[in-house]
């Protein structure tokens, strides 16, 4: 009977160490806002860069900002879901990318989109583009976007 106990017990406890496995990790507002002004100072300089907070299993947390707008892109392999946290961007989804070429990586890239849909997205709106959904944002010039991002592996 002892035996059946410790066996159901930690059969039990299997599940719930699953779930524990990885760390909680907090990014503060503070820490965020700084890699964003970082990120700024360098996309005012190339049109666009990046960072990555964390890159786990099933995700990855980004930063993203633009000074200029994006080519065309479909991802093979992962969703977008952004949060924006500065600026406007128009964002184009659906339709043709315009030569496209597919790289080893699954990703399909051109320089725009034929008959998508437009919509201007600003701060606060949360974004999902589903993994082979074409897509890109169009910056108005002389202006940032800056968005937060989680790219959801499939």
């Amino acid at each position: 009977m002892k035996l059946a106990c410790l066996i159901a017990l930690t059969a039990l406890a299997l599940p719930a160490a699953a779930q524990s496995a990885g760390k909680a990790e907090v990014f503060s507002s503070s820490e965020i806002h700084g890699q964003l002004a970082q990120l700024a100072d360098q996309a005012k300089a190339k049109g666009s860069s990046g960072s990555t907070l964390g890159d786990y299993k099933s995700h990855a947390l980004k930063l993203s900002v633009r000074t200029t707008s994006g080519g065309a892109e479909i991802h093979g392999h992962f969703d977008d879901v952004m949060v924006v946290t500065e600026g406007k961007a128009t964002l184009i989804t659906g339709g043709t990318v315009v030569d496209a070429h597919t790289g080893s990586d699954g990703e399909t890239k051109g320089p725009s989109i034929l008959d998508g849909i437009s919509r201007t997205i600003g701060v606060g709106d949360i974004v999902h583009v589903p993994a082979g959904t074409p897509h890109q944002l169009l910056i108005p010039q002389g202006t940032t976007f800056s968005a937060f991002v989680v790219k959801v592996k499939e």
